[in-house]
């Protein structure tokens, strides 16, 4: 019975230290994430740079027409280093799925311009797990300007 017992709590044991781990890897593709929605707002290039993968795509959906465009990462760095007013994302209710060195991020989002409404959507981003952390592979995202709930309270 001792023998069990003993079994018994290092199964446990392990078992809660993989959930406290993959809550880890979670929060940090969120606050990756986050980052980069603050780093966009205050178009701080240097930070975007050192969250994306240099190789990385944009893919946006606009509705309801369904308009695809693809954005190379450089050329989103280029063009935000030229605008003028501040982009504001927010986004709520993440779900995030992380196997390995691999994670998606899926949330619904509002985006602001100079703090004026501009649409919403839901974003699906893909991350890559590095050495010095997480980074931002892709992003596919829809615009929608009508029909948007908004965060829930308090957010």
């Amino acid at each position: 019975m001792q023998r069990f017992l003993v079994m018994l709590c290092g199964i446990l044991l392990w078992g809660g230290g993989h959930v406290n781990q993959t809550r880890a890897q979670e929060a940090a593709v969120v606050a990756t994430v986050q980052h980069f929605f603050d780093a966009m707002a205050a178009r701080d290039t240097t930070a975007l740079r050192a969250l994306l993968v240099p190789e990385g795509l944009a893919f946006s959906l606009r509705m309801p027409d369904r308009r695809t465009a693809t954005t190379r990462n450089a050329d989103f760095l280029n063009a935000l280093g030229a605008v003028e007013e501040v982009w504001q994302e927010r986004m709520w209710a993440p779900q995030v799925q992380v196997h390995g060195g691999l994670a998606t991020l899926w949330a619904p989002y509002d985006f602001h311009r100079d703090g004026v409404f501009s649409h919403c959507g839901v974003d699906a981003f893909t991350l890559l797990r590095y050495d010095d952390g997480w980074k931002i592979a892709a992003v596919a995202y829809t615009v929608e300007p009508e029909g948007c709930t908004g965060p829930p309270e308090g957010h």
